[in-house]
């Protein structure tokens, strides 16, 4: 770490006490145990390979949630420090924004990075704390904090119905315009009730978004029909900005909501045993 942080091995001795051959020995020994060059270096030219940016920025983490860990075992300690923390568009437009200035005014030491997308996420690669996705846990590696579920309905906007009216079964759909998300954890179907029993629909849309509120707002501006969560819509359809569509076909399926990260919670870091604690109470979806 000293090497790198230091930028060379005279530098790095000097910080540590050792002399630089000592220095250079440790590392080659690491090399060596790793099976791998973490440091491309001669006389002039000291540059990290790929495996060496993979193993300091790993490095790094592990000792920061270490310094972490021992902070939190002292009496007083405050949760502090950034925080990263991926999200769907949804909801971050429609639970998120509501909470969060309760969340930084509890924490005054915490600062939060958020960042917005609908698609899987290497928590680890993409050095994230915490993401709220939907749908089922995956992964073995991961922890995960159930927010609550939503149901989905199928909508258009009045302007939508007013200019191609809207369909009465499920056959009727294939002459609309239908709406989907263009990522691959997406349905290929919508689930339908047809004679009792639950179907998979399919359903090739004309338009796709990358994100759920952006195709809320496609919906919004009339550009066809599409099924969506229950929690981003109830107000729209409360308000007459969208009409349920093919109620009596609803399969009546609820989609879950999770707060993920790595880690069990005895040993995270305050920070995200703080926002991993205040999700569960106030980001519920409903």
């Amino acid at each position: 770490m000293q090497v790198v942080e230091r930028g060379g091995f005279s530098a790095a001795a000097r910080g540590v006490g050792m002399t630089p051959s000592a220095v250079s020995k440790l590392v080659a020994r690491l090399e060596t145990r790793l099976g791998t060059r973490l440091i491309n270096r001669s006389t002039r030219v000291f540059k990290l390979t790929a495996e060496g940016c993979i193993f300091f920025e790993r490095a790094t983490r592990i000792l920061a949630d270490i310094e972490d860990a021992e902070r939190t075992t002292s009496a007083g300690e405050v949760p502090s420090g950034r925080l990263r923390l991926s999200t769907s568009a949804s909801y971050a437009t429609h639970v998120l924004a509501a909470i969060l200035p309760e969340f930084m005014e509890r924490y005054p030491a915490i600062t939060v990075d958020i960042v917005q997308s609908d698609l899987v996420v290497d928590l680890l690669g993409d050095r994230m704390d915490v993401a709220v996705r939907a749908g089922p846990l995956k992964s073995s590696s991961l922890v995960a904090r159930k927010l609550g579920d939503t149901a989905m309905t199928i909508v258009a906007a009045p302007s939508y119905a007013h200019r191609r009216g809207l369909p009465l079964t499920i056959e009727d759909l294939e002459r609309h315009d239908t709406l989907g998300l263009g990522y691959t954890r997406a349905m290929v179907g919508w689930p339908m009730i047809s004679k009792g029993v639950t179907v998979l629909v399919p359903v090739v849309g004309r338009i796709q978004a990358s994100d759920g509120e952006a195709l809320r707002q496609l919906v919004l501006g009339g550009s066809g029909i599409a099924r969506l969560a229950n929690f981003t819509i109830c107000g729209d359809l409360k308000a007459g900005r969208l009409v349920p569509v093919l109620e009596e076909y609803n399969s009546g399926d609820r989609e879950e909501f999770h707060a993920i990260h790595i880690g069990q919670g005895g040993l995270l870091p305050s920070r995200v045993r703080a926002l991993l604690d205040f999700l569960a109470k106030r980001g519920k979806v409903t």
